[in-house]
């Protein structure tokens, strides 16, 4: 955040109230009409408000928590109205107009879900994670929408129309999302049930992921076990609210703000990326950045399978030697005999990556697609594969990689989607 904006949002002088909701106010900033401030309240609340708390110290909590999640989904690259936080109970957001609809993804059926669907046995576990819409409305108990009710409902916020491609788009997010946040939460030995969020409009007419998402957000299980839930659902199941729960409640509150300041963490897997030639170096950078950018640690070597054989089984044996997760890339052209080397010396996942050019290409990519038996190393072209193939690889130990790979397929499913739109609208025009 600029030094600016954060002189003037930390003036409340400078703040004049928007909206006020159960647990959060919002606030105009002045001389910053792209941004609001959001304020965390101390206030819980359950039934629409019918039972309702002051816990002290429980907005701090909640905005540590939101600061948290939305830092994490950042960093994967998963867009959102989060700009930084500001204090222990604010943080500042892009002025979305809101859309009305809550979005619910569940992996496990439990709670309302059961209610709704009477038949349905508690713990039926969803293999894609349900996804389901209800519309912001208080007095009528927020009620179940469809797709056909958004559609029809023909919102337009910042100019933009609520349509199937909306949908559609918001839909995948909420999915996406949910995975994410259930990876971390499955890290931490802990099982992310289910989930709600809400999507904004900024001014440039993008449809990213803005309110809060604190604990009162989802359900959260430790090691899968209900009677252990840290969330507000444990409010809810009270028959009668004494100090002593409140202070339980509030202890929870702090465990998931503590566990989900976990959950944006340093890489822990690495690509080495070992080329044949120093000829090779712009490519194998290529190929650094975008490993680097997926959240692996690139290291690039140099070494020649044919000149220096010893000095390429020495290094297979250097990376093997720390048990640091890793996937080696091997760059060679012409006759490729480093992948094969290499793959034929250690268990860890090699890949080809020829720099074929315009001259003999199809000729020297048989040398790293022909393999002896036993050897086992794959072959993809162009550096951003490569990049893609070694982040995939090591997904599963690392669940900031998996993040940042599942995030850049939404981006790209986005970007077709908004294409799409463009193309329609030119075409009728």
């Amino acid at each position: 955040m600029k030094p600016e904006l954060l002189s003037t949002v930390s003036d409340d002088k400078n703040l004049k109230q928007l909206a006020e909701g159960k647990t959060k106010l919002i606030y105009a900033v002045e001389g910053h009409n792209d941004v609001v401030l959001v304020r965390s309240k101390n206030r819980l609340t359950a039934f629409n408000a019918a039972r309702q708390n002051e816990i002290e110290g429980k907005g701090a909590i909640a905005n540590a928590t939101t600061c948290n999640i939305f830092h994490y989904m950042q960093s994967l690259g998963i867009k959102s109205h989060f700009v930084g936080a500001v204090n222990e109970c604010d943080f500042v957001a892009a002025n979305c107009e809101m859309i009305p609809i809550e979005w619910v993804a569940r992996r496990v059926a439990t709670g309302s879900f059961l209610k709704r669907n009477p038949g349905v046995k508690e713990g039926y576990t969803f293999s894609c994670p349900k996804i389901e819409t209800f519309f912001k409305d208080d007095a009528n108990d927020d009620p179940q929408w469809s797709d056909e009710q958004i559609i029809s409902a023909k919102f337009v916020l910042n100019g933009v129309t609520i349509g199937v491609r909306e949908v559609q788009m918001m839909k995948k997010q909420t999915e996406v999302i949910f995975r994410l946040l259930e990876k971390a939460w499955h890290e931490q030995d802990c099982a992310l049930i289910d989930m709600k969020i809400e999507f904004g409009v900024t001014p440039a007419g993008d449809i990213v992921l803005a309110d809060v998402i604190d604990n009162d957000s989802w359900r959260v299980w430790p090691r899968g076990d209900k009677r252990l839930q840290l969330d507000k659902q444990f409010y809810r199941d009270l028959d009668k609210v004494t100090d002593e729960a409140l202070t339980q409640l509030k202890g929870n509150y702090q465990k998931v703000a503590d566990i989900t300041k976990k959950f944006t963490t340093a890489p822990k897997t690495r690509v080495v990326i070992i080329m044949g030639s120093a000829s090779d170096m712009d490519f194998a950078n290529k190929i650094a950045d975008k490993a680097k950018a997926l959240g692996l640690i690139p290291i690039n070597r140099v070494c020649s399978a044919h000149k220096t054989t010893d000095d390429a089984l020495r290094i297979v044996t250097e990376y093997e030697a720390d048990f640091f997760p890793t996937v080696f890339v091997a760059i060679a052209g012409r006759s490729n005999g480093l992948g094969p080397v290499v793959a034929s010396n250690t268990t860890l996942p090699v890949i080809n990556a020829p720099p074929a050019g315009a001259d003999w290409a199809a000729q020297d990519l048989w040398s790293s697609l022909r393999m002896p038996s036993g050897v086992g190393c794959s072959t993809v072209m162009g550096a951003d594969e490569a990049a893609l193939a070694a982040a995939k690889l090591m997904s599963q130990h690392d669940h900031m990689v998996f993040g940042r790979v599942l995030a850049q397929q939404l981006n790209n499913r986005i970007g077709i989607l908004k294409a799409d739109s463009i193309a329609e609208r030119e075409s009728q025009a």
